[in-house]
């Protein structure tokens, strides 16, 4: 019988260095990974079938417990899908509020991703810098939400909570303070040699290979396609907003990605809270029978809820669509196999930002 690996080498399902368990499978020609196979069912929790027969005011928050890390958007997809289904108008004045509730969210979301692939690669200096600035960031978010993780600040309608005129100079002080922060982190994983080593050139997804991976959010966007969800929402729209594409394809071109989305969405809050409309932070309306399938853009990517909800406000069916799945599926595809070394499987691993949790919800 001919051999054709070399070795099978397993990784997880728990590693010093992920965040969540799941287990890796790799075959190997030396120190080639020529196959690689993910194995997930270690933390199933089966929310969406708790989320069946409860009425909206309990899914609500149900659907922030899909994942801590991108709670905001959790929230902000599922009660947005309810709004369009029952035809609520949300007043301007709330609509900005949402922006910057869910960008503050996505800059915690990927600093918090950057810090894992800092620290795969055993540049924790860098990797202690940017869970010092997320705390920052954390903080802001507390300032407007009351929480730091399940924030529950979207209600039909509106927000929950008015931004103060004295927190919004507060807000601009420290997002200056994060934006020069972040400038200097990005001259640091840019040029510094250790990271360039370890990333530039590694785990490599072509703009072809992303799109038969179907990945989604930087990772698709730092393979060249320019795809993202908010540049369908009106009121980012209104900001001017438009997607940012790097074409490197790379662990290096995702991690600076983020980094880019991080200084736009400290542009997208600045410009929120100065072009912040007076008005009212919530209007009225009533849940109405129906079906719907809406999309958001999570810090990893596209997130859809497919809802159906009876005349009561109960939900009959929900299937959510996580963005980690699409991501993993094509880095366990196209980015780990043929990878130069055993070593570089972690980070490339890492540098798609899977999320388990939502993944396995």
């Amino acid at each position: 019988m001919k051999k054709t690996v070399d070795v099978s080498i397993p990784l997880g399902p728990m590693h010093p260095v992920w965040k969540e368990p799941c287990r890796l499978k790799c075959e190997t020609i030396g120190e080639r990974v020529v196959k690689a196979e993910m194995e997930l069912g270690y933390m199933k929790k089966g929310i969406e079938r708790i989320m069946k027969g409860r009425p909206w005011q309990e899914v609500m928050f149900l659907a922030e417990r899909v994942c801590g890390i991108c709670s905001v958007i959790h929230n902000m997809v599922f009660i947005e899908a309810m709004e369009k289904m029952s035809d609520i108008e949300v007043p301007d004045r709330a609509a900005y509020l949402r922006v910057v509730a869910n960008e503050l969210d996505r800059i915690a979301s990927h600093l918090i991703a950057n810090f894992s692939y800092c620290y795969t690669i055993e540049h924790e200096t860098l990797g202690m810098y940017l869970l010092n600035t997320r705390e920052t960031v954390m903080d802001l978010l507390e300032k407007l939400t009351g929480a730091r993780v399940t924030c529950s600040y979207m209600v039909p309608g509106g927000v929950r909570f008015d931004l103060l005129d004295e927190d919004k100079t507060d807000m601009v002080i420290a997002l200056d303070k994060v934006e020069s922060e972040i400038r200097r982190y990005m001259q640091m994983f840019d040029e510094g040699p250790l990271i360039a080593l370890r990333s530039v050139g590694v785990g490599t997804l072509t703009s072809e290979q992303a799109l038969e991976g179907h990945a989604v959010g930087p990772t698709a966007r730092a393979s060249g396609i320019e795809y993202d969800v908010r540049s369908n929402h009106p009121t980012y729209q209104k900001l001017n907003f438009h997607p940012i594409v790097r074409t490197g394809g790379d662990n290096h071109a995702r991690i600076m990605i983020r980094f880019d989305e991080v200084l736009q969405s400290v542009s997208l809050i600045k410009a929120a809270i100065t072009t912040l409309p007076q008005g009212l932070i919530r209007g009225g309306g009533v849940m109405k029978k129906g079906s719907i399938v809406y999309a958001g853009e999570a810090p990893r990517g596209e997130l859809t809820y497919h809802i159906k909800a009876d005349s009561f406000g109960r939900i009959q069916e929900i299937y959510i669509q996580t963005p980690s799945i699409m991501n993993i599926e094509a880095c366990v595809h196209y980015m780990i196999p043929e990878s130069y070394s055993i070593a570089d499987v972690s980070a490339t691993y890492i540098s798609a930002d899977p999320c388990i949790a939502c993944t396995e919800r």
